[in-house]
């Protein structure tokens, strides 16, 4: 007798929704999020699809109702709660739109808790548009399964940054004239951190020495090559959450 196909399947389509979910507390959807999974994921009548909500965690639910421009699914199962996210935040300045929505989509899948635009004055863009990066950054937490997605707040300006920062956060910042080795930086902290990534071109040396300034401030060196802005804040939080993030649990 051929066994049970497991339910939800591994390759049900990921979704995130606005909460809170419920068990049998049906979801109805429309617009973008209805098309995904009907014209391109293809889901009919019965089908699974999981869905989180940025707050209960990790649900299956299932396929209802189906028309040609909505659907209805109802959870039945609670897979997961919401992940513990560990407590760091990328302060990345603005870039080009296609290297922040990079910056955006790989601090997402490596598992930031907040991400702070930043204005320098290097930035070749002073603006950003907050609804389509929460939609890379949504994007991005379904594809790598996470059941949290990171805070976005609006750009500031680094001053204005630099003025409100808590002395007892730690502020790593990648500076380009050299600093403690990254790893060796990392190691030393026990608790949260920031990390401060500059823009093409880097920080100028009024907005270097204001950072320096900054008691919780520690510049550090990612190493002998320099690295794009986007490619720093990349490899960056990566070596943060090897270290001291989830990665070293």
């Amino acid at each position: 007798m051929p066994a049970t196909p497991a339910w939800p399947p591994r390759s049900a389509p990921r979704l995130f929704v606005p909460p809170p979910l419920a068990e049998a507390e049906p979801v109805a959807l429309d617009g973008q999020a209805a098309h995904y999974l009907l014209r391109v994921m293809r889901v009919k009548v019965g089908d699974a699809v999981i869905l989180c909500d940025d707050h209960t965690g990790e649900w299956a639910a299932e396929v209802t109702q189906a028309d040609k421009r909505s659907l209805v699914l109802s959870p039945r199962t609670h897979l997961r709660e919401r992940e513990d996210v560990p407590d760091f935040t990328l302060c990345a300045a603005l870039l080009k739109k296609d290297r922040f929505d990079q910056v955006l989509e790989k601090a997402t899948e490596l598992g930031v808790r907040h991400i702070q635009p930043v204005i320098t004055r290097r930035c070749v863009a002073d603006k950003l548009n907050m609804d389509r990066a929460r939609t890379v950054i949504a994007e991005a937490a379904e594809q790598c399964a996470r059941t949290a997605l990171p805070q976005l707040s609006e750009p500031v300006k680094l001053d204005a940054l630099l003025r409100e920062w808590p002395a007892s956060r730690p502020l790593f910042f990648a500076d380009e004239l050299g600093g403690t080795p990254a790893a060796e930086a990392f190691t030393q902290n026990k608790g949260g951190a920031a990390l401060l990534i500059g823009p093409e071109g880097g920080f100028d040396d009024q907005e270097r020495d204001s950072v320096r300034a900054v008691g919780a401030a520690q510049a550090i060196t990612l190493g002998p090559r320099i690295l794009r802005a986007e490619t720093a804040a990349i490899a960056a939080t990566a070596l943060w959450m090897g270290l001291r993030g989830d990665w070293a649990a």
